[in-house]
């Protein structure tokens, strides 16, 4: 191979290797790219559940308190696995909790944030996850009937425990014309999570240090 042809391959050889370099570089700013943009989608999704949380939280904790409740919060075993429970406060003193209860619906978990007071006392309940039927089971929304409330201020022995449930099972709640599991769900689930504050009580209400 003479000179000149050698000269022209070292040519060729550089021509070759230069779009390679080319699409790594943009492959590596693609990659920095991507990367910034999920870290700062992550953050996005954070705040948004953030928000989300506190929005359900306000909604079974009337009142005024004076801590951060998404910080606030305590981890002890449920019915279903770990459950977080949000504290709040007043002059240092938790004076209320909310936590997550779920059970089976017709069509799938019914999911529910409720809020209790240090003496038991349901202070909320509203349901913030459930797929069941538009215009029958959907009446557990606040937006579609007054039938949610109607947990405010009672506690286990009011009404007492055999009777916390829909007026089918010989209950004080009502129950939906042609759907009595959904409203059955949500009964059992705050018959559960009152039986959980009861159990928990002492841990719940620790004051330990506010964050």
């Amino acid at each position: 191979m003479t000179l000149k042809q050698l000269g022209k391959l070292e040519k060729l050889r550089a021509m070759l290797g230069y779009p390679g370099a080319v699409l790594g570089g943009i492959g590596l700013l693609t990659s920095g790219a991507l990367a910034l943009a999920d870290r700062a989608t992550l953050e996005d999704i954070k705040a948004a559940q953030d928000l989300d949380m506190q929005q359900s939280l306000t909604q079974v904790l009337p009142g005024k308190y004076e801590n951060d409740l998404l910080k606030d919060t305590v981890v002890l075993p449920g019915p279903d696995g770990e459950l977080t429970v949000y504290r709040a406060r007043q002059g240092g003193k938790v004076v209320a909790v909310v936590f997550k209860v779920q059970a089976r619906g017709y069509a799938g978990p019914i999911v529910s944030m409720m809020g209790v007071d240090r003496d038991g006392k349901m202070l909320g309940v509203r349901v913030i996850k459930h797929t069941e039927t538009p215009g029958l089971g959907d009446k557990i929304e606040p937006a579609k009937g007054e039938w949610i409330h109607s947990f405010e201020g009672k506690f286990l022995g009011d009404p007492p425990a055999e009777k916390f449930a829909v007026k089918k099972d010989g209950g004080v709640f009502d129950q939906f014309a042609g759907a009595t599991i959904t409203p059955r769900a949500v009964v059992k689930s705050v018959k559960g999570g009152l039986a959980f504050f009861a159990k928990e009580k002492t841990r719940l209400l620790e004051d330990g240090v506010q964050p």
